[in-house]
């Protein structure tokens, strides 16, 4: 009876040794899911991206999923928001729940991230911004940011259009917008009104928003069609809005570009719109150069190890006209 009992409690005793020795992987891996990556050394970065909406847009998130890999010593937590900013603010809110190493976010609209990047700081996670700007009332609500100037974009742009269009006695602009509130709209827009402002004859017949979709682009163009077509420029403030706008012109039994009925002004600079710039029918495209997965990879390592980057980092950017561009320089473009 006693060598049975004892044989009991030797059973009791390895069966308690191995539960607690299980008990380490789980709450690893339990760890692992909530901030992910910390056991095998690598920095988790959340990445709240606006959507999938351009081709710009597809080539940005490739970026960040090419540069923050287990082979570069990343662990990425990719976050859609599908153009909405209350699910990029919800986004921000489960990377802080899962304790990431970094938060970066190309935000939707440039008001109303005050709040949630106070809860970021709070938590002692620094925020890094990409793309467009944001608007917050103090500055250390994120450590750095990294993007276009796209006032500069607009600038470059009614500075072709002024040459372009010198000695015409007047030019009917139709405007499509992009998402209402981005930075990039903002920019773009202010440098055309500054434009239509310095020239008396320049008059802005139409401004809409096609949300930087081709689809909504050729929509808008569309209807501004059945109402005038007496258009000398359509001012489009990305590449998908423009390929939209130039199918909507071309089904109306006009052409667009160079020698056609209307002067297309394009922004970003894709493959794709730099296709449609060498074939002449986008006749000016100023670039904005997506690939900010590296950029921001730069930034990290800058802080890891102890370093202050610039608050703000401005990429450099070129603009292509339809009667020099080459193809070398189109077949060179990686988006």
């Amino acid at each position: 009876m006693k060598k049975f009992l004892t044989f009991l409690l030797l059973a009791a005793l390895t069966l308690s040794l191995v539960a607690c020795g299980q008990s380490a992987p789980n709450d690893s891996n339990s760890n692992a899911a909530a901030g992910g990556g910390s056991e095998k050394g690598l920095i988790v970065v959340g990445f709240s991206q606006v959507g999938a909406e351009s081709d710009w847009r597809t080539a940005n998130s490739q970026s960040m999923k090419d540069t923050f890999t287990e082979a570069n010593g990343y662990k990425l937590i990719f976050d859609d928001a599908q153009g909405k900013q209350d699910n990029q603010i919800t986004a921000i809110r489960n990377f802080i729940q899962q304790e990431v190493d970094y938060i970066v976010v190309a935000p939707i609209g440039e008001t109303g991230w005050d709040t949630v990047l106070q809860e970021a700081k709070d938590a002692g996670i620094p925020v890094i911004i990409v793309d467009r700007m944001i608007n917050v009332a103090k500055d250390d609500l994120f450590y750095c940011w990294v993007g276009s100037d796209f006032r500069k974009e607009g600038d470059i742009a009614v500075e072709w259009m002024n040459k372009e269009l010198a000695g015409k006695d007047a030019v009917k602009i139709v405007h499509l917008q992009g998402t209402i509130g981005s930075s990039a709209q903002i920019g773009r827009t202010e440098g055309l009104e500054a434009g239509a402002k310095a020239n008396s004859n320049w008059e802005i017949v139409a401004q809409q928003t096609g949300e930087f979709t081709q689809a909504k682009g050729q929509e808008v163009m569309e209807s501004i069609l059945k109402q005038t077509t007496e258009i000398d420029v359509v001012y489009c403030e990305n590449d998908n809005m423009a390929f939209g706008a130039i199918d909507a012109i071309e089904a109306a039994g006009m052409k667009a570009g160079v020698g056609g009925d209307i002067v297309v002004i394009s922004f970003d600079a894709t493959n794709a719109g730099l296709t449609m710039t060498l074939d002449q029918k986008i006749n000016y495209n100023v670039e904005c150069n997506p690939l900010h997965g590296p950029r921001v990879a730069k930034l990290i390592e800058q802080i890891e190890a102890g370093e202050t980057p610039e608050k703000l980092a401005y990429v450099e950017e070129e603009a292509f006209d339809a009667k020099t561009i080459t193809k070398e320089i189109v077949d060179a473009r990686s988006y």
